[in-house]
């Protein structure tokens, strides 16, 4: 089976951290992309990050370049989020998704053909 799994979220203060991870069982590591996308309550969906083996980490959104860092673990079938000096702004359902096969990274929701449950992340300050 294919299957999204995101978890790792939870309640920090400003300027704390938080490591999400998206297990990606099914998908080829070798072959497919991985996005994490965000969803804040009342606001549009926002790409965050994405990575490929065929690409490697590519893009961060404005918003995160210099506090976010993408990676993945082909053995454990898992891509991280790590998520440094995080702020109120930050807050949103975190959804990883997934484009198989072939996939690579791309900022557009709707290129993605599978995505998992959010995992939700909330900044206090």
């Amino acid at each position: 089976d294919v299957q999204l799994q995101a978890s790792g979220g939870g309640l920090v203060h400003s300027g704390g951290s938080l490591r999400l991870s998206c297990e990606a069982s099914g998908f080829d590591f070798d072959d497919d992309a991985i996005g994490w996308f965000r969803q804040a309550p009342g606001k549009e969906r926002e790409a965050v990050s994405c990575i490929s083996s065929r690409d490697g980490p590519t893009y961060y959104a404005e918003s995160v370049k210099g506090r976010f860092t993408i990676s993945s673990d082909s053995a454990k079938n898992t891509v991280y989020l790590r998520m440094d000096n995080l702020n109120p702004r930050d807050t949103a359902d975190y959804i990883c998704a997934g484009i198989r096969p072939a996939g690579r990274c791309t900022d557009n929701w709707y290129a993605y053909n599978y995505e998992g449950q959010g995992t939700l992340v909330t900044v206090s300050s």
